[in-house]
């Protein structure tokens, strides 16, 4: 009697290869969005708009803007926080949209 394919002839013939495309489809999908999301700009403001952050995906920061207003010599305190608060803000997004993309394709599997 001919043995059929699967785990050992346990009557699981295509189910084990089945879950093996079924894996390696969202592997696949996972890179793609990774990818997508790497080359997705992010962007943040501060201090109604006097700094501004654009971030990619994979945190390479691709530009800071600061207004000349927020300079001010005698409060640097102010500049320093407003930063902080974009860059927060940027990284949130990405790792928002990182769980929006990763988790859609079943990366929370």
């Amino acid at each position: 009697m001919a043995k059929r394919g699967g785990f050992g002839g346990m009557g699981m013939p295509g189910n084990m290869n089945n879950l093996m495309k079924q894996a390696q489809r969202m592997q696949r999908q996972m890179e793609e969005n990774k990818k997508l999301l790497d080359e997705t700009e992010f962007t943040a403001t501060a201090g109604g708009g006097a700094v501004e952050v654009v971030m990619t995906g994979a945190h390479e920061v691709r530009s800071l803007k600061i207004s000349p207003d927020a300079v001010d010599p005698e409060d640097v305190e102010m500049l320093q926080d407003m930063l902080v608060v974009a860059f927060n803000d940027v990284l949130k997004q990405i790792s928002d949209k990182t769980s929006q993309m990763m988790g859609g394709s079943g990366f929370g599997m």
